[in-house]
């Protein structure tokens, strides 16, 4: 497969050579050793890398461009991700012009080090439901930050524990009157610059390790003000304010101040891409080079990755990981040109953004770490051990299905969304067909006189059948949701909400799909419909049990008793996925990683896998000594107890 398969063009893979080759032969980004590495010691490292990083901008005159790339090919969470990634982007976009004046320069060469701190003990996703207050006092022209409760300490908050000297707050901005406007974003010091303890008023630290030993070189971290006081113009006011004498101007959308965590929702979807194409391209390169089973003719087992067991789970994560990339590298460019358009007062896209954000962000974090396990667990035993890889790549992922905002919390944000939408063309009828956006087009089947599909004409070959059937899904669900506005059954939101995006990503996938043979062409083209195609089916398979109780499937009109309407469903999807088997290696190979990227025995390009998992292990400390050290002091006398007890029993 060639670069553009996933989007990246000549002159970035160039770039993205050059600086893996810079990093992986750099010994402060060696990965040897780091499997037995303390939590203390992963945060000195990741902190290391990050002072390393700079040094190599300078040396290489690297662009900000090739410095979160340099980041994000570091397979671990580094301290400054969430300045690269919040801080500076909420700051440029929402700041005042006094506070950019101040401090853009220092922010974007590092001379500052930000967090974002939003997430209260007490309150993540209901960020209207906050505790910490900003009030503001007109005599001093200061806002004053405070947390009145334990439960509004601010808390998970990366780089926040030892590392930021500054941070965004969202704190709840009280008037002199009293009355309660909501949460709004201010700019606070934490540190001093000078010796870098905490200011006064402010209690920070690191809430702990986190579960499976993920995320270890983030200083994930809790803060308290107790009466901090801050000037006016630091309240993120490009879009609201408030005057010296205390009145407060609106903002032109009430949920601007959310465009942060929208950015970083985006971003997600490219980034969760790129994390199943890691699990998927390990599990699928061992998978070909591991055999077990009956010998052929040719005196050799099996190949793993050829029973249908094995390729079933592996091949269709693959696929989410093609699609996921180019899906969110579009709605990266979407999000530009709606901050583009911000910036000029026009909020007429903030909306549909939110819709879209949340709802992909659900679906595309939460398919991430199910492939992870899938893939993990596709390994067999070997897949557990640390050295495959799979397992800390899960670790380090798995706080995406809740942070940025809880999946199922934010399947009622899209949920609120469809409804808003078939209220306005079904039910108030102030919309047309013409006037639905991207992520509401579904609705469209609801006008159709006759159904659009038809199983006989087009099969399950044509991407067509799949995209139809998933966009008259996602309607029905819908329309019944809306029927039972009152009464909703325990899972409609989330059925709902992945019914919709769903929907969303396969008109996606459609059009991205009309484009191969303009953008890629010949065989690649060929191979990558198939890829797609497979996204598409098995998107409808796992919709199945949606589909066939709103009667959707078109084989059980003419289906006999007894019979399986999805069968010939199911049957195209095996299909397709042997005829993709002999492309798994090269389609796992145009994502381009390097075996330092990937980090894992089992996975390596040469196949090596057995010879890498045994050098590996002989550099475990415990195999330093034949004899352990615990031996005199717990095996030894644990020993001679048996055997003395044993010996009293023969008598």
């Amino acid at each position: 497969m060639e670069a553009d398969c996933i989007g990246i063009g000549d002159r970035e893979w160039p770039r993205k050579r050059s600086i893996v080759s810079i990093l992986s032969g750099d010994t402060v980004f060696d990965k040897a050793r780091r499997s037995f590495l303390t939590r203390t010691q992963m945060y000195q490292r990741a902190l290391a890398m990050t002072k390393r990083l700079f040094e190599l901008k300078d040396q290489h005159d690297w662009t900000s461009d090739e410095v979160n790339l340099a980041v994000k090919l570091i397979d671990e969470p580094l301290p400054i991700v969430l300045h690269n990634a919040a801080f500076e982007p909420v700051v440029s976009s929402q700041g005042s012009p006094e506070i950019k004046k101040q401090f853009g320069e220092l922010i974007a060469q590092r001379g500052i080090i930000g967090c974002y701190l939003q997430t209260e003990l007490g309150h993540g996703t209901n960020v209207a439901a906050l505790e910490t207050t900003a009030t503001y006092i007109p005599e001093t022209r200061e806002f004053e930050l405070h947390s009145p409760t334990v439960t509004s300490s601010k808390w998970w908050v990366g780089a926040l524990g030892k590392t930021a000297t500054h941070g965004v707050v969202q704190a709840r901005l009280i008037l002199p009157s009293g009355k309660d406007v909501g949460p709004h974003l201010f700019f606070v010091q934490l540190r001093s610059l000078e010796d870098h303890r905490t200011l006064p008023g402010i209690t920070v630290g690191d809430i702990g390790p986190k579960a499976m030993a993920g995320y270890a070189g983030i200083d994930n971290g809790y803060a308290r003000f107790d009466h901090v006081r801050i000037p006016r113009e630091y309240m993120l006011s490009a879009f609201a304010s408030v005057t010296p004498d205390g009145q407060y101007v609106q903002p032109p959308h009430a949920k601007l101040s959310y465009a942060g965590m929208m950015y970083i929702r985006s971003t997600m979807v490219i980034s969760g891409g790129w994390t199943i194409a890691k699990g998927a391209t390990i599990a699928i390169r061992y998978a070909t080079v591991r055999r077990q089973g009956n010998k052929g003719p040719n005196g050799l087992e099996q190949q793993v990755i050829t029973y249908p067991s094995v390729y079933i789970r592996l091949l269709p994560a693959l696929a989410r990981a093609y699609v996921f990339i180019l899906l969110g590298r579009n709605l990266g460019k979407a999000f530009s040109d709606m901050s583009s358009r911000l910036a000029t007062g026009d909020t007429s896209l903030l909306a549909e953004m939110h819709a879209t954000t949340s709802g992909l962000k659900s679906l595309v974090s939460t398919a991430a770490i199910e492939d992870l396990e899938t893939a993990r667990r596709s390994m067999g035993g070997h897949g557990f051990s640390d050295f495959a890889g799979v397992g800390r790549i899960y670790a380090d992922y798995l706080p995406g299905a809740t942070f940025e905002g809880d999946n199922f919390v934010l399947d009622q944000q899209v949920v609120r969304a469809a409804l808003k939408a078939y209220d306005a063309l079904v039910v108030r009828k102030t919309r047309s067909i013409s006037g639905l956006t991207p992520s509401t087009a579904y609705l469209r089947s609801l006008a159709e006189v006759t159904p659009s599909l038809s199983a006989a004409s087009r099969g399950w070959t044509d991407p067509h059948t799949a995209i139809v059937l998933l966009e008259r899904r996602a309607a029905a669900m819908v329309q019944d949701r809306a029927k039972h506005a009152s009464e909703p059954d325990a899972s409609s939101d989330h059925r709902v909400a992945r019914a919709v995006t769903d929907a969303f990503v396969g008109a996606q996938v459609g059009e991205i799909n009309r484009d191969l043979e303009r953008s890629v062409g010949g065989h690649e083209a060929s191979v990558l419909k198939n890829v797609y195609l497979l996204y598409l089916l098995t998107s409808v398979e796992r919709g199945l049990v949606d589909i066939v109780s709103f009667n959707l499937l078109p084989e059980q009109a003419t289906s006999e008793v007894r019979s399986d309407p999805a069968r010939s469903l199911r049957m195209a999807i095996k299909n397709l996925c042997e005829e993709l088997l002999p492309e798994a290696i090269g389609l796992t190979d145009g994502f381009g990683f390097n075996d330092w990227e990937l980090d894992s025995a089992l996975g390596r390009y040469d196949g090596n896998a057995y010879e890498e998992l045994w050098k590996r292990t002989q550099m475990e400390p415990l195999n330093r000594t034949e004899v352990p050290d615990g031996y005199e002091e717990y095996i030894k006398p644990l020993l001679v107890r048996g055997q003395r007890l044993a010996g009293r029993s023969k008598l």
